[in-house]
């Protein structure tokens, strides 16, 4: 499949990767139909953030349910979904606490509820560096989704990508960031 991959800061290529796999029975493969460049990617792409290897770029997306895996019962096969920015597994103390950015099992391996850039990270994000799980992101034309019935949620038809793709993460920081200053 083709993919935006990050290379190395400065340089972001559209390379030809393995297409993506169930890993865990929570999973599910999108076949992606909508995706967004984040001002945030901007920090990887001039190294800011730092990403020692080469990653598929991409937390803001959405698409067609291809593949679940067994445990994932509220998907199905041809639905069309929009995917939350964070990856949470719903049943951590932060994911219990209505904090799911704070997941404690999606980046196991930097976890730490502050997440601030100096010392330990927050949840796992798609597409946003190591540091942040080392999950594919959604600038591909398809994506493992881990914990996928979590997350996702179901588009209806009467809503086109173009107005839902706004809440994977564009709306949902726009909001955070009027009632956190309200």
């Amino acid at each position: 499949m083709k993919a935006a991959v990050f290379h190395k800061p400065g340089d972001i290529r559209v390379d030809t990767v393995d297409d993506p796999r169930i890993e865990d029975s929570r999973d599910v493969i999108l076949k992606v139909t909508s995706t967004a460049i984040c001002g945030s990617d901007l920090h990887i792409l001039r190294g800011s953030v730092p990403q020692a290897s080469n990653m598929i770029m991409g937390h803001e997306f959405m698409g067609i349910v291809v593949e679940t895996g067994s445990a994932v019962t509220d998907l199905r096969k041809g639905d069309r979904v929009v995917v939350p920015f964070p990856i949470a597994c719903g049943q951590c103390f932060f994911c219990n606490h209505q904090a799911p950015t704070h997941c404690e099992n999606s980046n196991y391996k930097h976890y730490g509820p502050d997440g601030d850039l100096a010392g330990e990270k927050g949840g796992g994000l798609f597409g946003y560096t190591d540091l942040y799980g080392g999950y594919s992101g959604g600038q591909a034309e398809y994506v493992r989704v881990p914990y996928a019935d979590i997350g996702p949620r179901v588009v209806p038809d009467s809503l086109t990508d173009s107005q839902a793709l706004f809440l994977t993460d564009i709306f949902p920081t726009g909001w955070a960031a009027v009632d956190w200053h309200s």
